[in-house]
């Protein structure tokens, strides 16, 4: 299974984007959003476990980030509101049968980046 992140882009302070990682055939595992920023390691920034039940949303974008999966659980999302200058970075989406948030080097399938940055 391939994974195809998109929907990055440049949104000011305040604003919306809406990442989507789409799989080539179903997908029926945890998935997650990391992401690393210009001279900093990688962090997750939310996981969602295989039939839902765990999530994780690290504390900086709790309240602003939501991920979601579609019902044929080929497509993930995460939309993020009220974006800030230091959410600017490279997302990546994973995958895993099993819930490995918050390490990202535990997941077994990786997309590849799309860059978000947040200017003024």
């Amino acid at each position: 299974v391939q994974l195809q992140a998109s929907g990055g882009g440049l949104v000011q302070p305040g604003g919306s984007l809406r990442l989507s990682c789409e799989a080539s055939g179903s997908l029926d595992s945890a998935m997650g959003w990391f992401r690393q920023a210009p001279g900093k390691g990688r962090e997750a920034v939310s996981c969602l476990g295989r039939d839902g039940s765990n999530t994780y949303y690290r504390d900086s974008v709790k309240g602003r980030f939501t991920m979601s999966r579609s019902d044929d659980k080929k497509t993930v999302y995460l939309q993020m509101n009220s974006l800030k200058l230091e959410d600017t970075a490279v997302y990546y989406c994973v995958a895993d049968p099993w819930f490995r948030c918050p390490y990202y080097s535990a997941y077994q399938t990786y997309g590849q980046g799309t860059q978000v940055t947040v200017s003024s």
